[in-house]
């Protein structure tokens, strides 16, 4: 898993006033818990743009006045209009303690349904994952190098290595669609596809016995 360092600094004065303060200057306030004890602290918000500005999950190395742990981006909070980031809270990792992540989503392979003309769509980007920080990893792989046409991946069929899926087996991670000018005659297309193989294996079974 990679990682992003954050150089911060404890927040002297708490309160709605002190955190305005913090931001026009160019900063953000954060909180670091999950250890012995609670840290009010601020950034610069430039530190956070490799951790946050990516759809890549990372580590962050945290250095505030000394104090050196690894942690997680736990919650953000941003601005409605403006979309800026107004606040961070990081979860101190821990050896031995597993923690939740939103993992990023990878494919790989190439669908024969994309082939034959249908979109590739990834309904799930990311999904949700408990491990310990040694296992975590950085992308969930997807091979879809069998996805045909009108069919879909879901997280139940992944396999799940050194950690425990926590988004429900029955999500839709990706799919290939069907275009629209190709819906109705790739559908009827499928069921003569499908009725044909079924008809080829009770043969195939007949003249085996046979």
């Amino acid at each position: 898993m990679r990682e992003v360092e954050i150089i911060g600094f404890k927040r002297a004065n708490l309160g709605k006033a002190e955190a305005s303060k913090i931001r026009e200057e160019g900063n953000v306030p954060g909180v670091l818990y999950g250890g012995d004890e609670v840290i009010h602290f601020y950034a610069p918000a430039i530190q956070f743009r490799a951790a946050l500005y990516t759809d890549q999950a990372c580590f962050i190395k945290v250095n505030i006045e000394g104090h050196e742990t690894r942690a997680i981006v736990q919650e953000t909070q941003w601005h409605p209009v403006s979309e800026t980031l107004l606040h961070v809270d990081l979860l101190e990792l821990h050896v031995g303690k597993p923690v939740k992540m939103n993992i990023p989503v990878r494919t790989v392979g190439v669908a024969p349904g994309v082939a034959a003309g249908g979109t590739l769509i990834i309904k799930n980007p990311r999904l949700s994952i408990k491990a310990l920080p040694k296992n975590m990893p950085e992308h969930i792989e997807v091979d879809v190098s069998a996805l045909q046409m009108g069919k879909a991946i879901k997280v139940g069929a992944l396999e799940a290595k050194d950690f425990e899926f926590l988004t429900s087996p029955i999500v839709t991670v990706v799919n290939v669609a069907i275009p629209r000018a190709l819906r109705g005659k790739s559908e009827a297309e499928l069921e003569e596809e499908e009725a044909a193989e079924a008809a080829e294996g009770g043969e195939s079974e007949e003249n085996t016995e046979g």
